[in-house]
């Protein structure tokens, strides 16, 4: 079991970039589209994993390199890097701030879910309990954060991933799709039906996440990885892209085998018990609610980091997380966090449209660092080869359609 471990924690910034990729916005667009439009949505997923996974290697060949971080390098060698910098702060505080508010108000729903499912004489206080659990939860995380340490906050999300996952292909072995609806997922088509086009924008907000790519430096330097680490990072970003396609995909066909076919949609986190409970049971209905929560504060964790982490990168490249900056504003995030268990908000709408907006930002993210990697006197015979160079050009142009479609998505829905 020590050595088990030992070779788990080998891969921290890989639980990281899962903890900033998989979360309540991405558990439940992968439940919304596997309900609503079957496998058909599988291809998106496969791409936008594909390309997460060069761009996280990239961003993390290139703190290994350099000894720079992402937005510091960005203001320092790219012609109006400035400004670029900023609005990608402002973009990536904006996109996470809005899946905190859903992850919290989610998790704090599945709680309370999980509570009501074995103590229905609770269901009449449903507020007042979501938002003392939602405080509760909030409070106890700030905590952790003031503790500041980055060994702390990795071996936190290593349990919190490590349940997820085995909760999620748990509930795939229950509940599953046929093989040739899978096989067929992999073939693209967007779906010709209200809300198609905002969950495909939502599928690529949340699986390619610009925050994971550019906290990717600021966590290899606290992991302490340099030259003699690159093949480490390289597998590190590989089991990253693998476990995000692979946990994702389990949920969106879990709401495909119990959901899609029975004509039922998820639009309150309720509407996830009174489904799955006839089919999975009471026993299997909680292991998948466990992974989901688990998958909620996962995230809680990376989403409160962002903001004191991307300023930190953009003013020196550096992170201190015990500095009185770092705890204002992850106490701001954490008041911005219980908005939505305040106001009694639904949470799920909210979460897919966060994830939708954390598309707009992503064709700088990927532009920044192809450029970056790129420029030979910074790589040090380190530049990358034609694959990698093709890999990020058709992420950029992904992005670029991912991102116009978001646009028209929202523009169809005011």
């Amino acid at each position: 079991m020590s050595s088990l471990l030992k070779k788990i924690m080998a891969f921290g910034p890989a639980f990281f970039a899962i903890g900033y990729t998989i979360g309540t916005g991405s558990v439940t667009s992968m439940i919304v589209a596997g309900s609503t439009y079957g496998m058909d949505l599988l291809w998106v997923l496969f791409l936008s994993c594909l390309f997460s996974g060069a761009l996280i290697y990239a961003y993390g060949n290139y703190a290994i390199v350099t000894g720079e971080t992402a937005l510091y390098s960005f203001k320092k060698h790219i012609k109006f890097g400035r400004p670029i910098a900023i609005l990608i702060i402002v973009g990536v505080t904006f996109g996470q701030w809005n899946s905190l508010m859903g992850i919290l108000g989610i998790s704090s729903n599945i709680i309370f879910e999980m509570l009501a499912l074995y103590a229905p004489s609770l269901k009449p206080y449903k507020y007042e309990l979501v938002l003392g659990i939602a405080v509760s939860v909030i409070s106890i995380m700030y905590a952790i954060m003031l503790i500041g340490k980055y060994s702390l906050f990795e071996k936190i999300l290593v349990m919190f991933v490590s349940c997820m996952g085995l909760s999620f292909v748990f509930s795939l072995f229950i509940v599953h799709p046929m093989p040739a609806e899978v096989v067929a997922g992999f073939v693209p088509s967007i779906p010709q039906v209200e809300g198609g086009k905002m969950m495909v924008a939502a599928f690529v907000g949340t699986t390619m996440a610009a925050a994971t790519f550019l906290s990717r430096p600021l966590f290899i330097q606290g992991k302490g990885w340099g030259l003699a680490n690159l093949k480490q990072q390289k597998k590190d970003a590989f089991v990253a892209a693998f476990l995000v396609f692979a946990i994702s995909a389990s949920v969106m066909a879990v709401a495909q085998g119990a959901l899609f076919h029975e004509g039922k949609k998820i639009t309150h986190v309720l509407d996830m018990v009174n489904a799955l409970e006839p089919i999975a049971g009471k026993t299997a209905l909680t292991v998948f609610f466990f992974g989901t929560l688990a998958a909620g504060l996962s995230s809680v964790f990376p989403c409160l980091l962002i903001a004191p982490l991307l300023i930190a990168d953009y003013r020196s490249g550096k992170l201190d997380t015990n500095s009185k900056q770092f705890r204002i504003i992850t106490g701001i995030a954490c008041i911005v966090a219980l908005i939505i268990p305040v106001f009694g908000f639904n949470p799920i709408k909210g979460q897919i449209l966060s994830q939708v907006f954390n598309v707009f930002v992503l064709p700088l993210v990927v532009a920044g660092i192809l450029i970056m990697i790129n420029k030979r006197e910074l790589m040090k015979g380190y530049t990358p080869g034609k694959l990698l160079n093709t890999v990020l050009g058709l992420a950029l142009l992904f992005a670029i359609i991912i991102s116009v479609n978001g646009v028209i998505a929202i523009a169809e829905q005011i």
